[in-house]
């Protein structure tokens, strides 16, 4: 199952009024937009927490993140090495996300890799 995905932007403000009106009819709202010291400058919709996301083209051009959900922490190191193995290239090893809360919450294991495009692949399981 999908966790949450998110896409690149090349104006947060522009699309963020877009997507303010075109989610919110389907009764997703803001429900986080980190300050601007964490370094992100990105817009999480959903309704408890974000589960699609906009932010700024990446640098390397990457356009598209997908977070898949694990059930446990060996999901997502098994992952992690499957995709390896398959071609993936790493992206951030298996491990607890030590980031201010305000991007991702306590309990938040994930591994990500760059499929054979460069798209941001993440399998993320939400510890209790």
């Amino acid at each position: 199952m999908i966790d949450h995905t998110g896409i690149g932007v090349s104006d947060v403000a522009r699309s963020a009024t877009f997507y303010d009106a075109a989610l919110g009819a389907l009764g997703l709202r803001r429900v986080l937009q980190p300050p601007d010291n964490v370094g992100s400058d990105g817009v999480g919709y959903g309704t408890d927490y974000p589960i699609f996301w906009i932010d700024k083209f990446h640098p390397s051009g990457q356009h598209y993140h997908t977070a898949f959900s694990a059930r446990n922490r060996e999901e997502v190191d098994a992952f992690h090495a499957a995709a390896l193995g398959a071609g993936g290239r790493d992206n951030g090893a298996p491990g607890l996300r030590e980031t201010p809360p305000a991007i991702m919450p306590k309990g938040y294991y994930a591994a990500f890799v760059l499929d054979p495009d460069g798209n941001n692949i993440e399998a993320v399981f939400r510890e209790p």
